[in-house]
């Protein structure tokens, strides 16, 4: 069996519109107990990126249109033959200092897993984000507790969460991410695990660990948001791709919170543009011609 250092690891950042946090993930990189082979950042043009000092030293640069599913498929295509590990991180989630060695450890020790998850110490997307100190200091004192390493599998999952999921390369195989959904491409993470992970296994493991901080400059409309938090789903049903219950649960409990919220919302989140949205698909639902691509025809 392969040692954890011999399984060559890529990881893949697709970022738009934030210089800071990328130059605050490549100082984590940097800090790895293993360093990644290669990194890889998925940009559309130079003012995305700090200056190049502050990135991880040798990495790649890749520009193109923006649009999460399409930059991560360009980062992937300039490494899917040459490693045996694809990571893909958020570009303001922040790995603890031995992530790199516990996918590694992970996978060496877990022949049957094709796809993993981390331990998510914390996630502010539900809030107005995690300031990055925090971020640190929360890392800190995880890393303090001495769970790092720790290869125990938490549970089964039949999709990863895209913030910060690994996945065995010879999976990944000629799968792409969906260009058909645009822009945040909202649940592409499903879509993508759930036709690499088919007929495999996929997991959350303890063996590595991050905080996904939530920052909320950069993100899509709450408009366009709204629309895909119907479309998208309805169109990963029909691609079968997602099932019908999940579908039902994430579409129900956002059109609910939208609506439930209007009168006292989050200072971080357009309520008024996700309802819009959301009835903007509704309407597209009725009439028969509800895609993802239709937000991309809806006003900001």
């Amino acid at each position: 069996m392969a040692v954890a250092d011999s399984l060559g690891t890529a990881v893949i950042i697709a970022s738009l519109g934030r210089p800071d946090e990328l130059a605050q993930l490549s100082v984590a990189l940097k800090g790895q107990t293993v360093p990644p082979d290669r990194v890889i950042f998925s940009v559309t043009c130079e003012q995305d990126l700090p200056d190049r000092d502050q990135l991880v030293d040798g990495c790649d640069v890749v520009f193109g249109d923006k649009g999460l599913c399409a930059q991560r498929n360009r980062g992937l295509d300039l490494c899917r033959d040459d490693y045996d590990i694809i990571v893909f991180l958020d570009d303001d989630y922040l790995p603890t200092s031995s992530t790199i060695e516990g996918m590694r450890k992970f996978f060496n020790e877990h022949p049957d897993y094709v796809g993993v998850n981390g331990n998510l110490i914390a996630d502010g997307i539900n809030s107005g984000g995690i300031d990055y100190h925090q971020a640190l200091e929360m890392i800190r004192q995880w890393e303090d507790r001495g769970d790092a390493l720790d290869t125990t599998l938490l549970t089964d999952l039949d999709g990863l969460y895209g913030c910060n999921m690994a996945f065995r390369a010879d999976a990944i195989g000629s799968n792409r991410f969906d260009e058909s959904l645009p822009l945040y491409g909202w649940q592409e993470d499903i879509d993508f695990s759930a036709r690499v992970g088919r007929g495999k296994h996929m997991g959350k493991t303890k063996a590595f660990a991050g905080i996904h901080r939530g920052v909320n400059r950069g993100r899509t409309s709450g408009v366009r948001l709204g629309y895909s938090q119907i479309a998208n789903p309805i169109y990963l049903v029909r691609k079968g791709t997602m099932s019908l219950p999940f579908a039902l649960k994430i579409s129900i409990k956002n059109f609910i919170a939208n609506h439930a919220k209007l009168m006292k919302p989050e200072p971080w989140i357009d309520r008024v543009g996700r309802a819009k949205g959301n009835w903007f698909a509704i309407g597209d639902f009725l009439l028969g011609k509800v895609e993802p691509s239709r937000m991309l025809e809806i006003e900001k």
